[in-house]
């Protein structure tokens, strides 16, 4: 149980995703406008996530190894990645046309989102079992989920002040995302 929760604390905040890994940043700046989105993007991250590192991982395990197909599996874990985007994408546009037209184009980028596919691989590489690779897949899309929301409540405070011309737009905003990354290099001594 305790190695779960360093695994789970050390994806979220030690080795945050976005922020120290520098993984998922399309949809970390593109998403990040308004609370509410990034939330629901987060939402759709965590489900992908956590169901793509649990079936990456009995695919990778059960399948590929004892076959020795191991050289398959970044193709395996896209197509795997690609289906779960497709569900996630036809229950929101169900459930919640909102919310299905505020991501817009990011929520298919879930499958190209570098972060998704990394968790896999990043999960076969440390040779982690089911378990462990869905707390880490959880973890990371947790931590990918505080990143984004935080990124979004910056943005909406500081839509509204004054800021040189210069720094309008997207040089603040990467400002920013610079300031984050270093504020959580200060969970590297939590572990």
């Amino acid at each position: 149980m305790k190695e779960l929760m360093i695994i789970l604390i050390g994806a979220a905040l030690v080795n945050n995703v976005v922020l120290s890994q520098f993984l998922g940043l399309c949809p970390f700046l593109g998403v990040s406008k308004k609370i509410e989105t990034a939330a629901g993007m987060g939402a759709a991250v965590i489900f992908v996530i956590t169901i793509s590192s649990f079936i990456a991982s009995l695919i990778y395990k059960f399948i590929l190894q004892p076959l020795h197909l191991e050289y398959l599996q970044t193709i395996v874990f896209i197509l795997v990645i690609a289906a779960l985007v497709q569900f996630v994408e036809i229950i929101l546009k169900k459930m919640s046309p909102g919310l299905y037209q505020a991501l817009g184009v990011y929520l298919p980028l879930i499958t190209t989102n570098c972060a998704v596919l990394g968790v896999a691989l990043l999960n076969v590489q440390k040779d982690y079992g089911v378990l462990e690779s869905v707390v880490n897949g959880f973890g990371t899309a947790i931590g990918f989920t505080i990143a984004i929301v935080i990124m979004a409540g910056i943005r909406e405070r500081i839509e509204g002040n004054d800021i040189p011309k210069a720094f309008r737009g997207s040089p603040i905003i990467l400002i920013t995302a610079g300031l984050m990354a270093i504020a959580f290099f200060g969970f590297a001594g939590l572990l």
